[in-house]
């Protein structure tokens, strides 16, 4: 005999067999229809409240009402009203304020499960129902007045990219609410040597945005475990509209979680600190049980050619955002998370999923509500798409992008070594040869006479019309941290060594042109003890250490410079290919050894020339500089001041940066 799990998914196959006619036919408008209205999911009104949902393929939908988040028979079932352009209305008084809701569809003569709706802002426990009430019952004292910090242009960006729990659980953080989004709002904490952390770090590091790992409500982590450790990065969408409710201080509260983020939000803005959220709309966690495919089955995934869910996330599906509702959403959703939270940008997971005409659309229609966002992705797929390599935001398309970056997995590799790996070295690590693809980083990807792409590790083409459209960074919370990776690649260098390739990569991402990006903790050599990808790994592993802020002082102290360097220097920031082209010379860049001058005449920098030397190997370089008043910068991955007398001997695995007024 079949268990109800096997006859289940005898169900689904039935039910996609059914539907693959139309599966080529997801365009058909009859079938289809655009609805154009903003009005779906739950509406406050006059009289109560308004439910509508788009199900065109429907016999009929229900509305069902519960008492509570989890559990319990329903306290009334509603019939909704069929209404235009494929959707369903209801309107229910206000008295049912407070409770939760679930809709069913019947197609083809079967009821599918009860779901929240996708456009769901309010939701019980677990996010598996939602909740009536009003939003404005989320906003934070002073929310009406909250402001995102002063920003010019995407090239001023200094990213940090942070996992919510991550910051704050280590009982070196001296943080009370540990774990939560109002961890994140504490000010005055310190490690047990009395150093800042939190945000406090944040402002004294100088980063100009934090990039949030994603803090929508996922799915792996159940939130009624509150007394149980649990962790997980969140590339598991549940609710997109929603913060996920782990990380808020009552996850029963339906209000808690979203007033804890804006308060989260409202603190960074205050130290004068820009959010970026991270998103994840190529995928969902469920496939055929997803609030999507139980509304409308089929129509928000792409297929394959044997009609089934094809798999560009490696994730067991992949959205269709060239579809017109799938397209709608994800506008949407980001519209809303900009005006109902005041989100600064946001960070596309494995943005090579999406078509180029969604994303130009997304960056069109936020920069009418927020003209200086900042947008960025993965311009790559986990796997192979049925949507064609030209309609979609790869990183070979950036030029084609509007004001969208795309990580440069170029300079990233060419700094420590291949991330597919562990033992394959860079050039800040010793490898021969990787000159050109650390240039190509330096240049911001634009086309550079200089720069050979024919030997640079992946592309073999310029893809950024210019700088702005670029992330420089050389780890993220993908694979090993760098530290990891640097002692994982390099067992015979000295500890001593180990930390002078951390700091010469750190100073050349933050004086690349392009974006800068760095991973929370990099600035005090942040390890995962060489745990690869610590998605679902215990905070052990993934909490960041705040006692390391003192035992690698210099580490931070480092950085700190790079980043006030950088920020006071539009030298490094330029946002035209041309520009970068006549200010940047290449001198020396072969056997280990890159150096380069930037002529700040072409930015208006107060700093007339500058010179850099990167010396990747074990060995002493004594670099060529160009004839000029030189003053010392930094000097053997240290910060330091005075003229330049000698010509210097550039140490191992060091930088050097000079500067003519």
């Amino acid at each position: 005999m079949m268990n109800q799990h096997s006859k289940r998914r005898v169900w689904i196959v039935l039910l996609l067999l059914f539907y693959m006619p139309v599966f080529a036919q997801f365009e058909d408008k009859n079938r289809f229809p655009l609805y154009t209205g903003d009005d779906l999911g739950m509406t406050l009104t006059p009289e109560g409240f308004r439910f509508r949902i788009w199900a065109p393929l429907a016999d009929e939908v229900q509305l069902s009402l519960y008492k509570t988040s989890l559990g319990g028979d329903p306290l009334q079932r509603i019939n909704m009203q069929k209404a235009e352009n494929g959707t369903w209305i209801i309107g229910v008084p206000g008295e049912r304020n407070g409770m939760f809701y679930t809709f069913r569809t019947r197609i083809a003569g079967k009821w599918n499960d009860e779901v929240p709706d996708p456009y769901v802002k309010l939701v019980g426990v677990n996010g598996r129902r939602g909740y009536i009430g009003d939003l404005q019952k989320t906003n934070p004292k002073n929310w009406s007045s909250d402001l995102s910090p002063a920003f010019r242009q995407a090239t001023d960006a200094i990213i940090y990219e942070l996992h919510v729990r991550d910051a704050s659980i280590h009982p070196s953080s001296g943080i009370m609410a540990k774990g939560k989004f109002m961890g994140l709002t504490e000010k005055g904490s310190t490690n047990q040597f009395g150093l800042t952390t939190g945000i406090d770090h944040l402002r004294e590091l100088g980063v100009t945005h934090v990039h949030l790992l994603p803090s929508y409500d996922f799915f792996t982590i159940d939130e009624t475990k509150t007394d149980s450790p649990q962790y997980n990065w969140g590339y598991d969408p549940l609710n997109y509209n929603v913060p996920e409710g782990s990380y808020a201080t009552d996850p029963f509260s339906p209000y808690d979680r979203i007033r804890e983020f804006k308060e989260l939000i409202q603190a960074l803005h205050r130290q004068g600190i820009r959010v970026v959220m991270d998103v994840v709309y190529n995928h969902t966690m469920l496939t055929e049980n997803s609030w999507f495919n139980q509304l409308v089955p089929g129509y928000y995934y792409r297929q394959n050619k044997a009609g089934g869910f094809s798999n560009a996330s490696a994730c067991n599906n992949e959205t269709a955002s060239e579809r017109p509702m799938m397209r709608k959403f994800i506008l949407e959703s980001v519209q809303y998370w900009v005006k109902e939270f005041h989100i600064d940008g946001f960070r596309f997971d494995l943005m090579g999923i999406h078509d180029i005409e969604t994303m130009n659309t997304i960056a069109a229609e936020l920069r009418k509500i927020k003209p200086d966002i900042l947008l960025y992705g993965e311009g790559w797929t986990a796997g192979a798409s049925p949507l064609p390599d030209e309609q979609r935001a790869l990183k070979k398309n950036a030029s084609l992008l509007k004001d969208i970056a795309v990580f440069s997995d170029d300079i990233r590799d060419g700094i420590k070594g291949s991330v597919f790996d562990h033992h394959d070295k860079g050039f800040a690590t010793g490898k021969p040869a990787m000159e050109p693809s650390v240039m190509f980083g330096i240049a911001g990807a634009v086309r550079h006479p200089q720069v050979d792409v024919a030997k640079v590790n992946y592309s073999k083409d310029f893809y950024a019309a210019s700088p702005t459209q670029v992330i420089s960074y050389c780890e993220c919370h993908d694979n090993h941290v760098l530290w990891d990776k640097i002692r994982i690649s390099s067992p015979e260098a000295s500890p001593e060594l180990h930390r002078q390739m951390h700091k010469l990569s750190l100073a050349i991402v933050l004086t690349s042109q392009g974006i800068s990006f760095l991973h929370a903790g990099t600035e005090f050599l942040r390890s995962k003890q060489g745990v690869e990808n610590s998605f679902q790994s215990p905070d052990s592993i993934n909490a960041i250490d705040w006692n390391l802020k003192h035992d690698n002082k210099d580490v931070f102290e480092w950085v700190k410079g790079l980043i006030a360097l950088r920020k006071a220097h539009p030298a490094f920031r330029m946002t035209r290919a041309d520009d970068v082209r006549k200010a940047l010379r290449f001198h020396e860049h072969s056997n280990g050894l890159i150096s380069f001058t930037l002529d700040g005449t072409i930015s208006k920098d107060s700093w007339k020339k500058i010179f850099i030397a990167f010396n990747g190997t074990a060995q002493p370089k004594k670099p060529e500089i160009p004839t000029g008043k030189w003053r010392i910068f930094a000097m053997d991955n240290v910060l330091s001041k005075g003229r330049l007398t000698l010509s210097p001997t550039l140490a191992p695995y060091s930088a050097l940066i000079l500067f003519e007024r």
